[in-house]
């Protein structure tokens, strides 16, 4: 009898995406605990993702093959903009908790500085209320 297994809807970091594109081994991992690419599946990503493939794919010099592969996985996703205002908020005070300067709610971690595309993508990942799917140690204060 199969397993009836519920949707999930994810987002996906860069890093993350960057591993699928490669085929890394830690994918095994990830699609072993999570299954994020079953077909019942909802995957996003950030506007801000793209703009840093992008930039990796400039700086690495990447040829027409892989430029290709990377469209082909990003056919995947749903893509969320950032110039929502409730992201716009958002960002705002994920930095200042980050920075230890919310007013009505303090972390129990020092004041950390959050790149700014991060910064973007946790606030996508709030705002729709999807879990992000990273390796990246950046995030791991706002888990609380």
């Amino acid at each position: 009898m199969p397993i009836n297994v519920a949707s999930m809807k994810y987002l996906l970091d860069t890093n993350i995406v960057l591993l699928y594109l490669r085929g890394d081994k830690r994918t095994e991992l990830i699609e072993s605990d999570y299954q994020i690419f079953d077909s019942s599946n909802e995957l996003y990503i950030s506007v801000v993702t793209i703009a840093e493939l992008r930039s990796f794919m400039i700086r690495r010099n990447y040829g027409a093959p892989k430029i290709k592969a990377l469209q082909t996985l990003l056919e995947q996703f749903r893509i969320i903009d950032i110039n929502i205002e409730s992201i716009l908020n958002r960002y705002a005070e994920i930095d200042a908790f980050s920075q230890g300067a919310l007013p009505d709610k303090k972390g129990s971690f020092s004041a950390r500085n959050m790149g700014k595309n991060d910064l973007f993508i946790a606030a996508t990942s709030s705002v729709f209320d999807l879990p992000l799917v990273t390796t990246d140690k950046d995030f791991r204060h706002l888990a609380a």
